[in-house]
């Protein structure tokens, strides 16, 4: 049964230290969608026996069939947060007393996106509307390259990163390691993400401490498959008045070379003959009790362990055995559910928090005009300055829901806005359109809910504009207002095929079936080449096949006919030539002397960040290449 209804949600919408914006990135099958189920099973929209195994953001028939994520889908959801974790909460949240006791709602915006490198484009339009993410690690396999390559997206937005040590039952059960081995794997993994971010971000910088610690509570372990999951403030909690100390201390002393001599009862750094280490021996052995209990079947040594953690088992769960009584036992004892929202809550910005030092990043103006400052402060009077990542198929057919954040102003049902896209260069009419918004939705995962508005620093769709945009652009009332920045993938569409109709009769439905398309994924392009012939390029073979699928049956609606894919390769020149080309004009009075050489270091960089544009005064770019070719030349 659900736990909230959409008239709490839009209440919490105007609260919004409450509200977390958040994505889960990781590599490809490191159970991203599994552990999403744990949150959306705590929120009650599906069953809790179904949590690790329903993959409710997998919303795609394809997706169930080859078992990942294609598109990222994004879920509003309602919680209520215990007091006991408000207070550790990094910043302000608007407390309110409830029935059931001091408690706090939340609103969690989470978008889960895929892990396959083909559609990291998606990745890259979920980390534009969110302020948090939690980045999932195997704890078996480990930091792969596309964990460092989401990551290093992360960083590149501002975008704030928490971790989750995934299929930690993996580890017991069939690697069976000893616990100071797995601290050693949990040791490394955290080293290697800490190196990313080290690298790619900076701890003094707008977003503050962004490097990652166990004894912060910033980084969870636990099985997203089995549903339960835990950070060291669980554990220090338990400990905290048997030890008669604070529990933030005792994070400290659960993680590192923090060793515990039980026959002294005192901790040090150095480890004696009677010492064991703090995370192995207060964490790791219970769980490790646990499992070798329950799957060796010890009913006594099982019926101990209920006593102690305080669980109840129903008569018929107490029938189960291995690993079906090990998954009720360790969801009851540490759900997951439970930890995700506390490190989620606990460590990730709020809008009102993450807008201040983002703005300078996704504003293309000045900032100190009226957008920009709406913006900093996330205010829902402001004029409405809304960014489009991307466009999301509606259940009528070629219509599209526009996703996307707002980061000022209100966006309601009815009203008239400026419909900006890519190409749109303020004080000029290009790629500009007013019109008014048809309606406002709530994008719920498979379902989306109506509402009359949405106000600042919610993620949310609008119906009306898709006619307008491509792939994504700006929305905003106000009439000086510049673009929001476009966003940069980190991979190229360079796999390219030909398409055409088997019934030659079909083309007007594969033209119109094309334009659908490249709507409808942020990355695909599709055009007509100078050979006539209709290209789709995408990012690799799988995001080509996926897209070709998606053509067919959904967009078009008719047989095509592809021909093989081909990769794209582009030239370049690498020194300068010897010769000298000439032209010559009709009347062979004017001649035209050419060379060809590289570019100057660090040119491609300024118009890649967008700092020499194509349309800027030639005069200027030819002093920027002078400038450019003459720090080129000292450098050598």
């Amino acid at each position: 049964m659900v736990n909230f209804s959409i008239d709490e949600i839009r209440a919490l919408m105007s609260r919004s230290q409450n509200i977390r914006n958040m994505c889960v990135i990781a590599h490809v099958d490191h159970g991203k969608s599994t552990l999403t189920d744990s949150l959306v099973s705590k929120a009650g929209i599906i069953a809790e026996a179904k949590a690790g195994e329903a993959r409710y953001t997998d919303t795609r028939p394809d997706e169930k069939e080859r078992g990942i994520t294609i598109k990222s889908t994004a879920i509003t959801m309602f919680f209520n947060l215990p007091s006991s974790d408000v207070e550790l909460i990094d910043g302000e949240t608007q407390i309110e007393s409830t029935e059931t006791g001091r408690e706090t709602g939340f609103l969690v915006n989470l978008i889960d996106s895929p892990g396959h490198v083909d559609f990291s484009s998606e990745v890259t339009a979920a980390l534009r509307v969110t302020d948090g993410a939690l980045v999932v690690v195997d704890c078996v396999s480990g930091v792969c390259v596309q964990t460092e390559t989401v990551l290093r997206q992360a960083l590149m937005e501002r975008v704030k990163p928490i971790l989750f040590m995934n299929k930690m039952d993996r580890a017991l059960l069939e690697l069976q390691l000893e616990p100071e081995d797995l601290y050693q794997t949990f040791q490394r993994i955290i080293e290697n993400v800490n190196v990313t971010i080290a690298t790619y971000g900076d701890d003094e910088g707008p977003m503050g401490r962004i490097q990652l610690d166990p004894s912060e509570g910033n980084i969870g372990f636990g099985s997203g498959l089995h549903g339960w999951a835990f950070t060291l403030k669980q554990f220090a909690q338990l400990y905290s008045t048997k030890q008669n100390i604070p529990v933030r201390k005792l994070m400290k002393n659960l993680w590192g070379d923090r060793f515990y001599d039980q026959k002294t009862l005192k901790w040090s750094d150095q480890p004696t003959e009677n010492s064991k280490r703090g995370f192995n021996l207060f964490v790791l052995e219970p769980i490790y009790k646990v499992f070798k209990a329950i799957m060796g079947n010890d009913a006594e040594q099982i019926e101990q362990l209920v006593q102690k953690t305080g669980i109840t088992l129903t008569p018929e769960e107490r029938q189960e055995t291995e690993k079906n009584l090990l998954k009720i036992f360790m969801k009851k004892w540490l759900p997951a559910g439970d930890t995700l929202l506390q490190m989620i809550c606990t460590h990730l910005p709020s809008p009102v928090t993450a807008q201040k030092y983002r703005t300078e990043l996704l504003y293309e103006g000045p900032l100190d005009d009226e957008a920009a400052v709406a913006m900093k402060e996330c205010n829902p009077d402001g004029p409405l300055m809304m960014y489009v990542s991307k466009m999301v198929p509606a259940q009528d057919k070629g219509r599209f829901y526009a996703f996307g954040r707002v980061f000022s102003g209100t966006v309601a049902t009815g009203q008239r806005v400026r419909i900006q896209g890519a190409y749109f260069e303020h004080g000029k009419k290009d790629d500009l359109y007013e019109k008014p918004i048809q309606r406002v939705v709530v994008m719920m995962g498979r379902t989306v809910e109506s509402v009359a508005d949405i106000p600042a620093g919610n993620v949310c769709g609008i119906v009306g504009v898709d006619q307008y945009l491509v792939k994504g652009g700006t929305i905003t009332t106000f009439k000086d207002a510049y673009n929001m920045r476009v966003m940069k993938f980190s991979v190229s569409p360079v796999v390219r095929v030909a398409v055409k109709p088997k019934n030659p009769a079909d083309l007007p439905k594969l033209v119109e079936g094309l334009r659908r398309l490249e709507k409808s994924d942020p990355m695909v392009r599709c055009y007509y080449e100078t050979s006539k012939e209709h290209i789709v390029a995408g990012a690799g073979e799988l995001h080509l096949d996926v897209c070709l699928k998606d053509l067919e049956q959904d967009h078009a609606g008719i047989e095509i006919v592809t021909s093989e894919p081909v990769v794209s390769y582009r030239e370049t020149v690498t020194k300068r030539s010897n010769q000298i080309c000439l032209a010559k004009s009709n009347n062979k009075l004017n001649r035209l002397y050419a060379t060809a050489e590289p570019l100057p270091e660090g040119l491609s960089e300024e118009i890649d960040d967008g700092r020499i544009k194509p349309t800027d005064d030639p005069k200027v770019c030819r002093k920027v290449h002078l400038i450019l070719k003459f720090c080129e030349k000292m450098r050598a």
